[in-house]
């Protein structure tokens, strides 16, 4: 398998949830992005956007409602709006499998990352006393592109990613997450928002580019 393509892969189990919306075109081929549930361990689920070619299903039928087995990879797009660039976070799909019944996935929301620490790790203690560290890793794409997927790391790997230096080569297994926040516009404004990464459950660190060890 292409080594850019083994080094992201995401994989997702859900109910489709929402109209397909276009997004663009690369030589004649639409593609379009629809947000899947996918469901947590507890009752509670995230809501993950997934981009797909009109050439892997039928986006001209209302699937709302259908179940989804996705596999793909978690990448980013700049996106340009009022002046300013908004990274913007969604599964791109390689393969998509629909049903009418929910699948018996064991694992429905899982990723695999190796890529580079883009800046020093960010390591906080929460209100509450919970250690966590936030990595935004730069994964490499074909044709020289890259692809910057936020990751927060909890508890011990909080404590290992905070010694990770910029530029260090990093391997990560986990899930994706959506979590809404509010966004401060002005003294006076706020807009509630979505933000999507990747919640850490294994942690590899592998060499420093820095230092070449």
């Amino acid at each position: 398998m292409d080594k850019t393509i083994d080094n992201n892969q995401a994989s997702l189990s859900g109910k489709i949830i929402s109209p397909f919306r276009f997004s663009h075109e690369v030589f004649g081929e639409g593609f379009y992005l629809f947000d899947l549930s996918v469901g947590r361990l507890s009752d509670s689920y995230d809501i993950i956007p997934v981009m797909a070619s009109e050439r892997l299903l039928d986006i001209h039928t209302d699937q709302i409602g259908k179940y989804a087995e996705i596999n793909g990879q978690f990448r980013s797009y700049n996106y340009h709006t009022e002046n300013k660039n908004r990274l913007l976070l969604s599964v791109f799909a390689r393969e998509v499998t629909l049903s009418d019944e929910e699948p018996s996935s064991v694992k429905p929301n899982s990723i695999f990352l190796d890529g580079y620490v883009c800046k020093k790790p960010v390591y906080r203690k929460t209100p509450l006393g919970r250690e966590i560290a936030d990595v935004l890793l730069a994964v490499n794409r074909p044709y020289g592109k890259s692809d910057y997927i936020p990751c927060i790391c909890w508890g011990r790997n909080a404590r290992f990613a905070d010694s990770f230096s910029v530029g260090g080569h990093v391997q990560l297994w986990g899930r994706i997450q959506s979590r809404e926040y509010q966004k401060k516009l002005s003294d006076t404004e706020t807009e509630q928002r979505i933000a999507y990464e990747v919640s850490v459950s294994k942690l590899d660190y592998l060499e420093d580019i820095a230092s070449g060890q």
